[in-house]
C-alpha cells in the first residue's frame, strides 16, 4: 500500500500519494490521463465503431493510393474465394493475420509493376488487405474493452472491410458496397448496410482527396473521364445490339469461365505442376512471366496488343466515343514512339492488321494468357483484366456497328453517329458481371465514368450476360472454391417443383454416435478414443434414448483426463458423475426434423452459418446433417444419379 503524503492542493481532502507528489508536471499528467480515460470511454461504447469504420476506410485510401503512387513512379491469390468461405462460418487459420499484410502489400506492388506483362489487376488483393486491417481493428476494439471476443462483432467488421476494399480501388462506394454483397454474402443482414456504405464512403472520399492534394486532378471527379454525347446518346434500335452484346458477352464468359475451371485443376493435380508448385513456386511463377512477357513485347507480338499501354490507358483509349474504323479509312496514323496520351487509340492500330485484326487478336490472345495468368502463386486482382476484355469485347461490335451505319441507324427520320465507347462501357459491365455472377458491374461502369446516360442499354446487356452465364456456370470466385477444394457450401440451382419434396429423411447420416448418462467411462473412453467427431449427442439414459444436449470432445476428453487411472469395482463411475463435477452440456437449441425439407434445411445452414446438426424424432436423435450430406442431396438435384 503506497503511503499517504498530504493533500491535493485545492481540493477537498483528496489525499495524494508520493508518487504523485515527486512526478513531474502532476497536474498536466492527471489531465491527460483523464482525458484519455474520457476518450476511451466515449470512443469504446457498447455498440459505437463508427469510428473503427472511418479510420479503416482513410487507412485503406492511404494505401491504396501511396500503391498506385510508387507503381506510377517506378499472399498470392485473389483472396476473395477465402474470405467468402470464411463467411459462409469456416475458420481459416491465419488467412486474417496482421502478420501477413507486409508480405501481401509487396507482392502485390510488384504484381502491379509488371503493368500490362502479366495483365493482373488488384481488386482481390486489396479486399484480402482491408478484411485483414479490419479484423485488426475488431480485435483491437475488444482488448480495449476487455470484453470476451463476439463472433457477430468481428463478421460485421469483415463485411464492412470487404466493401471498403472494393470502394477504395476504384473510388466508387456504391458499386463497392452491392459487389461485396453480391460477391461474398449468401445472406446479408441490413444492420450492415448503412455501415458498409458509410467506411466505404470515408474510403472513396479519401482516394479521391489525395489526387487532389498531389495536383493530379482539380478536383474530385471520376477515375476514367469519357466524353459521350449526352442529349442522344444512343438511339432506341441500339438496345437490341446492346442485348445482343450482353449474349455475346455472357457465351464468352461460360467458355472463359470453363477453360480456366478446368485448367487451374489440371495445374493443381498434374503430377509435374503440382510438384513444381509444391518445391519451386518462384521457379513456376518466372517461367509464366517469361511466357507472358515475350509475348506482350512491344516490338514483337506486343505491337498488335496495344501492350505499351497501361491497365488505366487500356480502359482510356477502349472508352473513346470516336470510330477509329472511321477515322483510318481515308488516312494511316503513325504508330509513335512512346504511347500519345492524347491519341492513345493509335497504339491499337496497324495498317496491314487494321483496328478489326488487333482487336480481334487481342481477344483470342488475352483470353487464355487470363487463364494463365491466374495460376501464377502471387497476390493478385483477376477482375479488371475480365473489365477490359470486356470493354474490347464490346468495343469490337461499336467498330463493326459504325462501319456497317457510318452516319447512324435511322430512327424517326433523324441520325445519330454510333458511339463505339458506349459499347465498350457495356461490354466492360457485362463480362465481368457474368464471370463473377454480379449486376453492379452496371453501377461500377458508371460510378467510374461518371456518366449515367447508357444506363438502360448496360443494365440490359448485364442482364443478359448474367441470365447465360449463371444458368451454365459456377461463378468466378465458386470456380476457384471447386479448384482449391476449399470447404463451401453450394447453392440449390434446381428450380423444379420436384425439388421441394426431397427431405431431410432422404440423404442425412443415421451413422451417429451417441453417449448416454449411464455409461461406464471405460465405454466412453473407448467412444472417444476411436471417434475423432467435435461433438456427441447426450442421451438421458442407454434405455431411453432421449436426447438432453450435446457435450463437446475436447471438453470431455480434457473430463476424462482428469480422472484417477483406475477405480475400484464398487466405486465404478460413470458419464453421469463427470458431467456433475463440471463437465458443460450444451442445449440443443437448433435441430432438424426428418420432414424437413432440403431448401428449408439449406437456407437454415446459411443464415446461421452452421456446420452440421442433430436429427431428432419424437425427442430421441436419429441422424445428423452436415455440409457433406447437403453437398451430395445438392449435387443429386443437379446430376441425378443413374438407376441401378
Amino acid at each position: 500500500m503506497e503511503e499517504l503524503v498530504g493533500l491535493r492542493e485545492g481540493s477537498s481532502g483528496n489525499p495524494m500519494t508520493l508518487r504523485e507528489l515527486w512526478s513531474p508536471c502532476p497536474r498536466i499528467r492527471r489531465g491527460i490521463r483523464d482525458g484519455l480515460g474520457w476518450l476511451k470511454q466515449k470512443l469504446f461504447r457498447e455498440g459505437e465503431d463508427w469510428h473503427l469504420l472511418m479510420t479503416l476506410g482513410v487507412l485503406m485510401a492511404l494505401i491504396s493510393y501511396a500503391m498506385n503512387f510508387a507503381i506510377g513512379r517506378v499472399v498470392r491469390g485473389s483472396g476473395l474465394p477465402e474470405l467468402k468461405t470464411i463467411l459462409s462460418g469456416v475458420i481459416l487459420e491465419d488467412y486474417l493475420d496482421i502478420k501477413n499484410f507486409g508480405a501481401k502489400v509487396v507482392g502485390l506492388t510488384c504484381t502491379l509493376a509488371c503493368g500490362s506483362t502479366i495483365f493482373l489487376g488488384k481488386v482481390g488483393p486489396f479486399v484480402h488487405l482491408s478484411v485483414m486491417i479490419s479484423a485488426y481493428l475488431s480485435r483491437v476494439r475488444t482488448k480495449a474493452v476487455k470484453e470476451s471476443e463476439n463472433r457477430r462483432k468481428q463478421k460485421e467488421m469483415l463485411v464492412a472491410g470487404a466493401a471498403v476494399g472494393v470502394a477504395t480501388v476504384f473510388a466508387a462506394p456504391f458499386s463497392g458496397v452491392l459487389f461485396s454483397i453480391e460477391v461474398l454474402a449468401s445472406r446479408y443482414s441490413v444492420w450492415d448496410y448503412w455501415r458498409c456504405f458509410f467506411a466505404a464512403t470515408c474510403g472513396a472520399f479519401m482516394f479521391r482527396l489525395l489526387a487532389v492534394f498531389n495536383s493530379e486532378q482539380e478536383t474530385i471527379t471520376s477515375l476514367f473521364k469519357t466524353s459521350f454525347r449526352v442529349d442522344v446518346p444512343f438511339d432506341l434500335p441500339e438496345i437490341f445490339f446492346f442485348v445482343v452484346l450482353g449474349a455475346i458477352c455472357g457465351i464468352l464468359s461460360c467458355a472463359y469461365l470453363f477453360c480456366q475451371r478446368t485448367f487451374l485443376i489440371f495445374i493443381r493435380t498434374n503430377c509435374f505442376t503440382s510438384k513444381l508448385l509444391a518445391t519451386s513456386k518462384p521457379l513456376y511463377a518466372s517461367l509464366v512471366a517469361l511466357i507472358l512477357a515475350s509475348i506482350t513485347y512491344p516490338p514483337g507480338v506486343g505491337r498488335f496488343l496495344a501492350s505499351r499501354l497501361s491497365m488505366k490507358e487500356h480502359l482510356d483509349s477502349l472508352f473513346d466515343n470516336n470510330s477509329w474504323a472511321l477515322i483510318t479509312r481515308n488516312s494511316t496514323p503513325p504508330w509513335p514512339a512512346e504511347p500519345d496520351s492524347q491519341n492513345l487509340w493509335f497504339e491499337w492500330y496497324h495498317p496491314r492488321f487494321t483496328i478489326f485484326g488487333t482487336l480481334a487478336f487481342f481477344l483470342v490472345m488475352k483470353f487464355w494468357m487470363i487463364i494463365l495468368a491466374t495460376t501464377i502463386p502471387m497476390p493478385a486482382g483477376y477482375f479488371m483484366p475480365k473489365f477490359i476484355y470486356g470493354a474490347a469485347i464490346g468495343r469490337l461490335l461499336g467498330e463493326a456497328l459504325s462501319v456497317a451505319f457510318p452516319k447512324g441507324i435511322i430512327a424517326g427520320g433523324v441520325t445519330y453517329p454510333i458511339i463505339p465507347g458506349g459499347y465498350a462501357l457495356a461490354g466492360a459491365a457485362a463480362f465481368s458481371g457474368a464471370a463473377t455472377h454480379t449486376i453492379s458491374t452496371a453501377i461500377l461502369a458508371f460510378e467510374l465514368t461518371g456518366q449515367i446516360v447508357h444506363a438502360l442499354p448496360v443494365l440490359m446487356a448485364v442482364l443478359t450476360a448474367n441470365a447465360i452465364a449463371q444458368s451454365c456456370q459456377p461463378s468466378f470466385y465458386e470456380g476457384t472454391i471447386i479448384a482449391k477444394k476449399l470447404p463451401f457450401l453450394p447453392r440449390i440451382q434446381g428450380r423444379k417443383l420436384s425439388s421441394h419434396g426431397v427431405i431431410v429423411e432422404h440423404f442425412m447420416n443415421c451413422a451417429i454416435i451417441m453417449l448416454a448418462k449411464d455409461m461406464t467411462l471405460e465405454d466412453v473412453a473407448k467412444v472417444v478414443t476411436s471417434t475423432n467427431v467435435a461433438e456427441y449427442p447426450l442421451m438421458e439414459s442407454t434405455e431411453s434414448q432421449m436426447l438432453v444436449g450435446i457435450v463437446q470432445r475436447a471438453q470431455l476428453v480434457q473430463a476424462l483426463q482428469a480422472e484417477p487411472s483406475s477405480w475400484p469395482p464398487e466405486r465404478q463411475r460413470c458419464l453421469q458423475d463427470i458431467l456433475a463435477d463440471g463437465c458443460p452440456v450444451e442445449p440443443v437449441t437448433l435441430q432438424l426434423s426428418p420432414e424437413t425439407s432440403l431448401h428449408q434445411a439449406h437456407n437454415l445452414f446459411e443464415l446461421m452459418n452452421l456446420r452440421s446438426l442433430f436429427v431428432i424424432s419424437r425427442g430421441r436423435a436419429v441422424g445428423f446433417v452436415s455440409w457433406v450430406e447437403l453437398k451430395k442431396a445438392i449435387s443429386n438435384l443437379t446430376n441425378p444419379p443413374a438407376p441401378k
